[in-house]
């Protein structure tokens, strides 16, 4: 089990429930219930100014950077997983190794990824080159499996310190456990003379067929891919945003879920939506809405205050009473599930005001239930 990764979902079309072409991305962090994350917004900027990481890393300055909303564990600056204005979702399915000075960490690069990328492919070109500038050169100091995700594709991103590989899914379905890497022996983008080096790197005798899971993770992709909890996708058409809910929640919580996030990435002009649970235990958690908009705000109840090792909604979830209010806040999620789905069904093209604290309403209702 990896201290950043997360059981991770996909579902492409045909087999999304929609009319329109959309890729439903689910995942479940790991962790214990006592693990505080955030989840925080951070505006675009067009400064320029170069990034200084915690670990002293200083990564290169760009014009501009996306505006983004991180699931992040409470005290890095990294995320876990996240969305950005461009309906492109980045997240860790595994990932190993501790911080070192001077380097980029993977949680790291989620949060980069997001910042300075419009696309998924784009997304593979920012993190790698990242990757060969400012990882770790030890092949197991920094290790990480990736999902990257937009309207139109899915790639997977192994690294291994400055050692990468990348693939695009041609599956219709995912479902990768937080165990390990993700990449065999196929894919379609990777270091320049991968083999070699990783052979250079005492990672391979040459025998055979290279594998990057294998020489460079001790264990074959398949290994990192789990069953579906249920609603494996399958009949075209038939999977929603409800059946990803509740593929998560069915995870069960032995060993227990962090906290969650679900994407529904559209194309052809429909709105990119994001839930979020920001507390751990999805089968009593709740999933809140947010969409991008130029006046987007969210509440700072999933924020650690200055001076608190936890946020307030954390706090008070952890005291919960669920047999009390989980069956009115499933109704809520579900009720809030239709109007925004119906909102999104009726409107295409610039999200509107009225958008702007959709996500801040719904955590202080939450909120609400617990006090």
């Amino acid at each position: 089990m990896s201290a950043y990764g997360g059981e991770t979902f996909v579902v492409l079309p045909p087999c999304t429930e929609s009319n329109r072409k959309q890729i439903i991305f689910g995942r479940n962090g790991t962790g214990s219930a006592e693990q505080v994350s955030e989840v925080i917004y951070v505006p675009a900027t067009t400064d320029g100014e170069a990034v200084s990481l915690p670990s002293g890393c200083e990564i290169e300055g760009v014009a501009s950077s996306y505006a983004v909303i991180l699931n992040k564990p409470a005290g890095t600056w990294g995320a876990e997983s996240g969305s950005n204005e461009k309906a492109l979702t980045i997240a860790l399915s595994y990932s190993e190794g501790s911080v070192m000075d001077g380097k980029v960490s993977a949680v790291d690069l989620v949060r980069l990824g997001l910042e300075r990328s419009d696309s998924a492919s784009a997304a593979i070109d920012t993190l790698v080159g990242l990757v060969e500038k400012h990882a770790p050169e030890e092949k197991n100091a920094l290790k990480a499996a990736f999902v990257v995700c937009d309207p139109a594709a899915v790639w997977l991103l192994n690294v291994a310190g400055q050692l990468w590989a990348a693939k695009q899914v041609q599956e219709s379905s995912l479902a990768l456990a937080a165990t390990g890497f993700t990449i065999g022996s196929a894919f379609d983008r990777s270091t320049e003379g991968l083999a070699s080096k990783a052979q250079e790197a005492g990672a391979w005798d040459g025998a055979g067929e290279f594998s990057f899971s294998d020489a460079l993770g001790g264990s074959p992709a398949s290994a990192a891919t789990r069953s579906w909890p249920m609603h494996e996708p399958g009949a075209e058409g038939a999977f929603g945003l409800k059946q990803m809910f509740e593929c998560l929640r069915a995870v069960g919580s032995d060993p227990p879920t962090g906290p969650s996030q679900v994407s529904v990435l559209s194309a052809e002009g429909v709105l990119a939506c994001h839930w979020f649970t920001a507390t751990p235990q999805v089968e009593e958690s709740v999933f809140k809405p947010f969409i991008f908009t130029a006046g987007a705000k969210i509440s700072p109840l999933t924020r650690v205050p200055e001076g608190e090792s936890q946020t307030l909604l954390h706090r008070l979830h952890s005291n919960r009473k669920w047999g009390l209010v989980g069956s009115l806040l499933s109704s809520l999620e579900a009720t809030c599930m239709d109007e925004v789905n119906r909102f999104l069904s009726e409107h295409s093209g610039e999200a509107c005001q009225e958008l702007d604290e959709l996500m801040k309403d719904c955590v202080e209702a939450e909120v609400k239930f617990y006090r």
